[in-house]
């Protein structure tokens, strides 16, 4: 039966409707509907019913929440202290067994608020880079300047060299806030910083400031730990952080976190987990990173929920913290569930009350494992990217998806996939002009549609135009209208779950940070006389991510891999470090002369396919020694850790 049958029969039950009782329409209707194959549609939409009410129910306390904040002009800190006059004494933040209270936070952010406001360190509008290892100063630093109007850039610690100096400058900070263990980093780098740009040392300890840097902890014994007076310096819709992201420029990109997009942030999460306020949360993620900095911190922030903080991931003591602590909720990202799950057995892992995990990054090949070891009875897997106005979350569990659409309502939240190019990953676009959807089971690029002034769907982009222009399509499903492009390739299965296909463009992820290929590609071709190279991420059996591999010309045999490993570590932070090095004789190159990565990406370090000679960094000596036949059938067989 094709659709004019069915639309005349349907007419004509309407015409008769008077004569036929109304559950018998209903019944013709459904079997005639069924027979013109609809019955794939009824059964997805019976299967997933469940699924898009409560996230439709989610979804809307967010958005009136969110809305209701943009009237108001809300601030994040103007709801932090909402929580501090309420409850001065509660424990907000737990950091090496000291407590810290709302009281305690507030007090020191108001230091830090006086300080910059008085002393023309920078002024309302102006940015200030923060470099420091995770701690609660950490909250209170960026909070205190937000207080001032003044927007903190939440520096990666791991960076030196030129992309420290690129991240300071490219958000033209008016000064450095950096812990003590980073003055080395800072002090090689800051002849690259404007001659005004102020240095300030925090918690320098016995040995003081450096004597090219103030003394930030004696300049904050002197400032009021009362709120500043007047009217507020910032509202919903200004800057209130710079978080960095890699991207295609090959250096780090700093995107604009408004409040409203904080707001969004946090609340997004709380709701789409089905979180509770009674929860302690565990956040042993970086605080410079959208999960840990934004995610987690956030419940204190904006729930008022006690968070229990860490310097660093430790698998040794992550059970432990959290039956020490009575952590009902912890976050994780792909790596370190997979730390976790290499780890011996030990008690601790399954005497613990977490009841809830929620990241990004869960490897399908290992969550039922996970689940089932450590005996957690929610994953709460999302994706997002930083800068994004396109996010998804799985909360239901199903395996291995980091998020759904509705496939009865879809224009609710209107994401979408798009076929793109294998190679350039531009999008695909039909004889009417328009990209074209992906249907179930067809990978595609993952986009937004943007919305200008929606508290969700707009798009703030970078501090950098020309890298924000980049990110946005125009004219696609029709004309007029725009999406974020989020450069990841998703697959969507008939429920509408989504699954982590691929990145295109030029990063990868590895030991949950992105690499800019880029980046490593110039730091490679400086160490190695100026040889061309394409870098490029490879999957690793038992790993999660991919591990970068460099791909180096050299011809002439010239190339000197003791000098190059040497050069490597000087400048690159270990998780961009390439670990498989390629010596090949010619390097292909695209119509647009850029390095074609997409055959190389494609043999990965496969000796029975590569012809050339294959090097692996050795983790003990950190230099690169012969790839071997033996070496790579431990490797596929993840007998071999990297």
């Amino acid at each position: 039966m094709n659709r004019g049958t069915f639309y005349g029969v349907v007419a004509s039950l309407m015409y008769f409707r008077l004569k036929l009782p109304l559950w018998i329409i209903a019944l013709v209707l459904l079997v005639l509907y069924a027979a013109m194959g609809g019955y794939k549609y009824l059964s997805v939409a019976l299967r997933t019913c469940k699924r898009d009410a409560i996230g439709l129910s989610r979804y809307l306390q967010v958005l009136i929440r969110v809305r209701r904040f943009g009237k108001q002009n809300m601030t994040v800190p103007a709801v932090f202290e909402e929580f501090v006059a309420k409850h001065p004494d509660r424990v907000c933040l737990i950091y090496e067994n000291k407590e810290w209270t709302f009281k305690m936070i507030s007090e020191l952010s108001n230091r830090f608020a006086h300080l910059f406001e008085e002393s023309g360190f920078a002024a309302r509008g102006d940015t200030v880079a923060l470099m420091l290892e995770n701690r609660p100063e950490y909250v209170a630093i960026w909070l205190g300047l937000a207080k001032a109007g003044i927007v903190t850039a939440l520096i990666n610690h791991n960076l030196k060299d030129r992309p420290l100096a690129h991240s300071v400058n490219i958000v033209e900070s008016k000064a450095v806030i950096f812990g003590s263990d980073y003055a080395q980093a800072i002090d090689q780098v800051r002849s690259q910083f404007g001659s005004t740009v102020k240095l300030l040392a925090f918690d320098a300890g016995q040995t003081g400031a450096p004597d090219w840097a103030l003394n930030l902890d004696d300049l904050l014994a002197e400032a009021s730990p009362g709120p500043l007076s007047g009217p507020a310096r910032a509202g919903y819709n200004d800057r209130l952080l710079y978080i960095y992201t890699s991207g295609t420029t090959g250096l780090p990109k700093a995107a604009v976190i408004r409040h409203s997009r904080y707001f969004f942030a946090v609340y997004g999460t709380f709701f789409a987990c089905g979180a509770k306020r009674s929860d302690v949360v565990y956040a042993p993620l970086p605080a410079y990173h959208m999960s840990g900095g934004v995610l987690g911190y956030g419940m204190a922030i904006l729930f008022a929920m006690k968070v229990v903080l860490k310097r660093k991931f430790s698998v040794s003591s992550f059970w432990s913290d959290c039956i020490q602590h009575d952590c009902t909720v912890a976050q994780y990202i792909g790596e370190t569930c997979r730390y976790l799950l290499a780890a011996a057995p030990r008690p601790e892992e399954r005497s613990h009350k977490i009841r809830m995990m929620y990241g990004n990054g869960l490897r399908p090949q290992i969550w039922q494992e996970f689940v089932k070891r450590f005996n957690i009875a929610n994953i709460s897997e999302f994706y997002g990217a930083t800068e994004g106005n396109a996010n998804i979350i799985n909360f239901d569990g199903r395996v291995g998806a980091i998020g759904f659409v509705s496939m009865i309502a879809p224009s609710v939240y209107p994401v979408a996939l798009i076929k793109v190019t294998d190679d350039t990953g531009e999008p695909i676009r039909g004889e009417d002009g328009m990209c074209i959807r992906c249907k179930p089971g067809e990978p595609g690029m993952f986009v937004g549609m943007i919305q200008k002034n929606h508290p969700i769907r707009d798009f703030h982009g970078y501090a950098d135009k020309a890298a924000t222009k980049k990110k946005v399509a125009f004219d696609v499903f029709k004309r007029g209208d725009a999406a974020f492009l989020s450069g990841d390739i998703l697959e969507m299965d008939e429920c509408g779950y989504l699954f982590f296909k691929d990145r295109t463009g030029d990063t990868f992820r590895w030991r949950g940070e992105n690499v800019s290929t880029t980046e490593v590609e110039a730091v490679i071709s400086n160490v190695a006389g100026l040889k061309d190279c394409a870098v490029y991420g490879v999957e690793v059996p038992g790993s999660e991510g991919r591990a970068g591999m460099a791909a180096i010309l050299d011809p002439e045999g010239s190339l000197d891999l003791v000098s190059l490993a040497q050069g490597i570590a000087k400048v690159l932070p270990t998780y961009a470090r390439p670990l498989f090095i390629r010596i090949v004789k010619a390097i292909d190159m695209t119509g647009t002369y850029k390095l074609r990565k997409v055959d190389y990406q494609k043999d990965a370090f496969d000796i029975d396919q590569v012809k050339d000679d294959v090097y692996m960094l050795d983790a003990g000596t950190q230099t690169y020694v012969a790839f071997t036949q033996e070496m790579y059938e431990k490797l596929k067989a993840g007998k071999m850790r990297v």
